[in-house]
């Protein structure tokens, strides 16, 4: 997986160089990723992902990993982070199950 966040599919654009004299010359805009360790509380364990800084951001404003991929839409997650969301269902939906036996 190259150059692409996990969380938000941000990925490389690409522009122009544009000089004084307004010389053209073509150049990529790279996404500021990160290797981070975030912490899953339903599964109780820790994922390694490639994400942007703005994501990274957004998955604390919302208030952890698990509440990032509930309101996350599936078109924009690596295969890696859609397996993540629905495994994080699948435990938020037995876990109450369990909880009122």
């Amino acid at each position: 997986m190259a150059r692409r966040c996990e969380l938000t599919g941000k990925g490389v654009m690409s522009g122009n160089n544009v000089s004084h004299a307004k010389n053209r010359s073509r150049r990529k805009f790279l996404p500021n990723l990160c290797d981070v360790t975030l912490i899953s509380d339903t599964l109780g364990r820790a994922f390694r992902l490639k994400v942007s800084a703005q994501a990274l951001r957004t998955v604390e404003h919302r208030g952890g990993l698990d509440a990032f991929l509930a309101k996350a839409k599936a078109d924009d997650l690596s295969d890696r982070a859609r397996r993540l969301k629905r495994d994080i269902s699948k435990a938020a939906e037995t876990a109450p199950a369990t909880a009122d036996a």
